[in-house]
This record gives structure tokens, C-alpha cells and sequence, in this order.
């Protein structure tokens, strides 16, 4: 393996909680199979995968404090649910502090939340193995999902998306303007 990904991954065992890097561990090895089935890096999966997530466990004041010290910008939204922050935050993180410098796997952090139109295909790969990696909670449709993921990427990326939206909605949670935009997007794309 990359001595890189080797050297990070010894030093988030430290920084997750011992549910997020099992996750973490899972996200990076399904990113790194959808990588292969579609023909994708699978260095720069196996890294976006292994990162994706290294914010998670920062508290929500800190998350907010740091976003506004590093000049990030924090939606109305994001202050509501400042989980959300995790992925932007976590981008910043891979570059600063982990000294990623490839773009495509920052971006795939940065959008693995609330996916994003015209998504790359690593930032699909990523958005998607973050909600089937095997360790997931399974959630309503997780089957066919896992198996929609190795044979049309669009159409997976578009299910997770509408059934996310579906999701927040009956729950009344806040819904993040870039979900919303990312399902019209695809949407259309698939011709919905």
C-alpha cells in the first residue's frame, strides 16, 4: 500500500473513535472496489476514502471556530447542523495537515456530504461508498443500492440523493440547498 495512506492511517486511529475509522477503514476499501469497477484511480480513492471523514470527530463549536479561522465559509444551514461542516472542513484538513495536494481527492471530500452537480467520477465513487460501505447501518433499499453501485454509478448516485432528500424531509431536519441541487441535477441528467 502507499506509504502515505500507511502513515495517515496511523495517525487517525488516533484522532477517530473507534466506530468512525471502522467506517473510515470501510469507506476507503468499497471506494478503492468501485474504483476498480470503474475505472478509476485506486490510489486516489483508497486516500479520498481513507480522509473523507477525518473531521467527523471534531465538536460542532470547534468545527464552526475553525471554519470561520480558516476563512471557510458556514451556511445558515451548516450552523443549524454543523455536521455538515465535517466534509468542508475535512477537504482543508487533507491539504493543511495531511498535505494532499491532488485536487480531484480534496473535491471528492469536500462534496461526499451533499454531493454536488457535474460531480467527478472519484467524488461519486466516495459519495456513494460512504453510504454502502458494509459497516453501514442497513437502511431501506441497502441491497439493492450496494448492488446498484457496481453496475450504473448515475443512477445509484440519483437513488442515494432522492432517498436522502426523502429521508431529511420526514424527519423535518434542515435540508442542505447543495442536496437539493445535486438531485435536480442528476435528475435531469437521467432524465427523471
Amino acid at each position: 500500500m502507499n506509504p502515505q495512506i500507511t502513515k495517515i492511517r496511523r495517525k487517525l486511529i488516533t484522532e477517530l473513535d473507534k466506530e468512525r475509522y471502522e467506517h473510515t477503514l470501510g469507506v476507503m476499501y468499497t471506494a478503492a472496489s468501485m474504483a476498480m469497477r470503474y475505472d478509476e484511480d485506486i490510489d486516489q480513492a483508497l486516500m479520498a476514502g481513507l480522509l473523507h471523514d477525518c473531521a467527523k470527530c471534531i465538536s460542532a463549536d470547534n468545527k464552526i471556530k475553525m471554519c470561520e479561522k480558516y476563512r471557510l465559509n458556514v451556511t445558515e444551514v451548516e450552523r443549524e447542523n454543523p455536521s455538515l461542516l465535517h466534509a468542508k472542513l475535512g477537504a482543508f484538513l487533507a491539504a493543511k495537515k495531511y498535505h494532499v495536494e491532488d485536487k480531484a481527492i480534496i473535491n471528492a471530500i469536500a462534496s461526499h456530504t451533499t454531493g454536488r452537480p457535474h460531480m467527478s467520477l472519484l467524488e461519486k465513487i466516495i459519495y456513494i461508498a460512504d453510504y454502502i460501505e458494509p459497516g453501514r447501518m442497513e437502511l431501506p433499499n441497502m441491497a439493492e443500492v450496494r448492488k446498484m453501485a457496481f453496475e450504473d454509478i448515475d443512477e445509484c448516485l440519483y437513488r442515494i440523493l432522492k432517498d436522502s432528500l426523502v429521508y431529511l424531509d420526514s424527519k423535518g431536519k434542515p435540508i442542505d440547498p447543495m442536496t437539493q441541487k445535486a438531485y435536480e441535477y442528476y435528475k435531469e441528467v437521467l432524465h427523471k
